[in-house]
């Protein structure tokens, strides 16, 4: 049993990365109030997350960008 733990710990550690990576999020600049797409999660403070959270793709966070509200001038 100790053995399956140790491979499935393994085999989720290599994951990871990979599943973090095919995340976008859509961001509106708190300075500038412009929206752009970000591989990293906002932080917040000069950087506003907008939009349902993170995106497949990138292609589908700039889409979202141009029905959210937030990011229309």
């Amino acid at each position: 049993m100790h053995k399956s733990f140790m491979t499935a710990a393994f085999v989720f550690t290599l994951a990871t990365p990979a599943l973090a990576a095919g995340q976008f999020f859509v961001a509106l600049d708190t300075a500038t109030k412009e929206c752009h797409v970000m591989n990293t999660r906002p932080d917040g403070t000069t950087q506003k997350m907008v939009g349902s959270g993170a995106y497949k793709s990138e292609a589908e966070a700039e889409q979202a960008i141009q029905s959210l509200n937030e990011c229309k001038s």
